[in-house]
């Protein structure tokens, strides 16, 4: 079947082309329709308590988003009336400030001290604005473009919903350098790595093509992370980049023992599809490792990417032999040399003190793993934005100004006790760090009358059974403090209410935290044992996936422990990603030398000879790939302003080379002393394997037990003498298929009268 595809997608190669271009035109409006999620909270598991709490909010409050607005040195007013502005915008459900609890003519003296505590500091006066949609909807986005389009200068917009507003500006602004800055230097890497001036450009357009094929078919997902979108195309490009140069390599191998370049492209078709999608095992492994954790988020990364992979394998394998054949010429015209060193020398001498780099390995591991386990990790999202940006600005006035680092929202059912209410709100108060109680039931003690409580304060705070209390902290998200105040705030809560919840940032945050350390771990032992299944099956060995697999996690560890020895903090989903990304991406460094040096070993080399000649000839296209990948990763991380991304990018770029360092001068003497070991737990470690007989040849086996003594199957089934009239048919046919060079098939012993 591979065979029939191959020989017609070289027969017409200009139709191949135009039909993957007009491909294009699904692919980009799949891509413009598919929704980004900016909002990485909402990743969070269903079943934890702070996501039922957010439902909750969601319906029946209709208040998916709330947002704090300061306005500073400004008339009550000038205040008055901007809040019945934002009352009539789109997409905002409430909008709450004095006037509308106890009217705007009463002095700021005469209003209840909880309330003027809430809503006034200084010069700065505080109102609360709820939108109808979830925090990341496009709707709600568009509500607060307009609610700081009425806004003077002396207005600040904060709130988690704002920030999100924010990244979502940043990243819309910041992708097309992203995709631009990754294309020139991965066009820099391959110019020197490639023979021809032309090749980097027909790699590029082939896996252009791969991804934006892979962002339209993300339609059918509904909707990616802005993370997802914004790394995909870059590690898409990185990891991808083997697979064309796998086939170019081997078209060009091909063309020396074909008169015509089609044909040749058609055996190298053939030649790459398996090993191409068996090397691409492992990396598809790595990426769906992250579809296991818990927090969604890494699902969303995990079938993209895997999809990408996947993709990618489908376009070097359709599309751009079509491409090669078509500017073959061009190609051939602009070759030049590489600038690739000759690592011969090197080799001889990484053999030469083969033991000194193993223990050297041995000794690594300690202290990699201690700075990996150490290195200092920050769940704030906000952490990783610029400080300059409006609604990080707006959110440290609320600190400073109203001593409100973050808001609790209490949920409880209405049918509590105004005894209970009140001992609730008393035990609240008392925790330290709390700085305000807003409730319903609050309201009611600071002398305000039931009836005088306008609808839309009632519809905020009491909606279908459920009443809202908003509790006040000057504990920053993700701290220690924070922690342990939700842990107390939940404990006295469930004492008043046993089905009570509290959510919010501080809250969705915990439970990110606690999620995320769970996630580390079982993504990491899930993308391990994948990773080790696939190469003990390939090598059909215990003891090799062990050295290989070892020693790239030796990389990810010393990747990862960087941080832990500069001194610097990593978002919490790098390691993660990293992990599982590294392992699947990078093992085939590994794969590739050791695939070699067994070729070499069945070939009759000794040891030290196969293993140089491994080391030697895999050493240019671990360079190649690594280069790849570190340029297209390092090029995010030098124009994204965003430190989430940037860092993550960073990551990828340090580790793509960390781990070309240790297959290059740590792998050959790994392999090269574990060889014995491997020969005595491998199957068929130094031999080729037994080829089973095509069934050509079991057919005509069967047929000749079935004729007389001293006939055998001739050509159609015609019985032929065996004696004086040799049929050299037969004698092919009886012959294993596909025998490895050099080997000598055993012959069908002859028959006896």
């Amino acid at each position: 079947m591979i065979q029939k595809i191959a020989h017609g997608l070289t027969r017409k190669p200009k139709l191949i082309a135009l039909i993957a271009v007009l491909l294009l035109i699904p692919s980009v409006l799949g891509f413009v329709a598919t929704r980004i999620n900016y909002d990485i909270l909402s990743y969070l598991p269903q079943d934890a308590e702070s996501s039922q709490g957010e439902k909750l909010l969601e319906e029946p409050f209709k208040m998916a988003a709330t947002s704090m607005l300061i306005v500073e040195d400004m008339p009550a007013g000038y205040s008055n009336q901007l809040i019945q502005e934002i009352q009539d915008i789109p997409g905002v459900s409430n909008a709450i400030w004095v006037s509308n609890m106890v009217g705007v003519q009463i002095p700021t003296d005469f209003i209840p001290a909880d309330l003027r505590e809430m809503f006034f500091s200084g010069d700065a006066t505080m109102m609360i604005i709820q939108y109808s949609h979830p925090g990341a909807s496009d709707e709600t986005m568009e509500a607060i473009d307009q609610v700081r389009s009425v806004c003077n200068n002396k207005c600040f917009l904060a709130g988690f919903s704002v920030v999100i507003k924010d990244t979502r500006d940043v990243m819309d602004s910041e992708l097309p350098l992203f995709v631009g800055l990754a294309v020139l230097l991965a066009l820099v890497a391959m110019s020197v790595t490639l023979e021809s001036t032309v090749l980097p450009f027909i790699f590029l357009a082939s896996i252009g093509l791969a991804i934006i094929y892979n962002f339209g078919s993300n339609i059918f997902l509904g909707e990616i992370s802005y993370l997802t979108k914004a790394i995909a195309a870059v590690l898409q490009l990185g990891v991808t980049m083997d697979y064309s140069i796998f086939l170019y390599r081997r078209y060009e191998e091909e063309r020396e023992n074909h008169e015509d370049k089609r044909d040749a492209m058609a055996s190298a078709i053939v030649s790459a599809f398996t090993s191409l999608s068996g090397s691409s095992l492992t990396t598809i492994a790595g990426f769906l490792a992250l579809c296991f954790m818990r927090l969604t988020l890494g699902r969303d990364i995990g079938i993209v990417m895997a999809k990408g992979v996947v993709l990618g394998i489908a376009t070097v394998i359709l599309v751009l032999p079509s491409l090669v054949l078509i500017f073959d010429k061009q190609i051939d015209k602009h070759k030049h040399r590489t600038l690739i060193p000759s690592f011969d020398k090197i080799n001889v001498r990484i053999l030469k003190h083969r033991w000194v780099f193993v223990g050297l390995t041995l000794l690594l591991f300690l202290p990699a793993i201690y700075a990996q386990n150490h290195a200092g990790i920050y769940y704030k999202l906000d952490e990783s934005l610029p400080q300059d940006l409006p609604s990080i600005v707006a959110n440290e006035k609320l600190k400073d100004d109203f001593d409100m680092a973050t808001s609790h929202f209490v949920l409880l059912r209405d049918d509590v006790s105004a005894t209970d209410m009140n001992k609730l709100e008393n035990a609240l108060k008392d925790l330290p760090g709390i700085t305000s109680v807003l409730s319903y039931h609050s309201m009611l003690g600071a002398g305000i009358p039931e009836f005088f409580v306008p609808d839309e304060v009632r519809t905020m705070l009491k909606q279908g059974g459920w009443q809202m209390m908003m509790v006040n902290s000057k504990y920053a998200t993700a701290s220690d403090a924070v922690s342990n105040q939700l842990q107390q705030m939940r404990s006295i809560i469930k004492q008043y209410d046993p089905n009570g919840l509290i959510t919010g940032e501080a809250a969705m945050t915990n439970d990110l935290i606690e999620t995320s350390a769970v996630d580390f771990k079982v993504t990491n032992y899930i993308s391990i044992a994948a990773i080790f299944l696939i190469i003990a099956a390939v090598f059909q060995s215990i003891s090799i996936p062990v050295v290989l697999v070892g020693t790239i996690e030796l990389a990810i560890f010393i990747n990862q422990g960087v941080p832990y020895f500069t001194g610097t903090d990593i978002p919490f989903i790098a390691p993660t990603i990293i992990g599982c990304v590294q392992l699947g991406a990078t093992v085939d460094y590994a794969i590739l030398m050791t695939t070699r040096f067994q070729e070499e070993l069945r070939g009759g080399k000794s040891r030290d000879e196969a293993i140089h000649i491994a080391a030697t000839s895999s050493d240019p296209s671990i360079i190649t790939s690594s280069l790849v990948l570190f340029c297209a990763t390092l090029g995010v991380s030098f124009v994204s302003s965003i430190d989430l991304i940037g860092t993550i990018c960073v990551m990828l770029a340090r580790g793509a080379l960390i781990s070309a360092a240790i297959s290059i001068f740590i792998m050959p003497s790994m392999l090269s002393v574990c060889e014995p070991l491997f020969n005595k737990t491998t199957r068929y470690w130094r031999t080729m394997p037994p080829v089973k007989p095509s069934r050509v040849a079991k057919a005509l086996q069967s047929a000749a037990k079935k004729l007389p003594a001293g006939k055998k199957p001739g050509k159609d089934g015609d019985a032929v003498l065996a004696h004086g009239e040799e049929d050299t048919q037969w004698e092919e046919a009886s012959a294993p298929e596909n025998s490895g060079a050099g080997d000598t098939p055993e012959k069908e012993p002859a028959q006896t009268h």
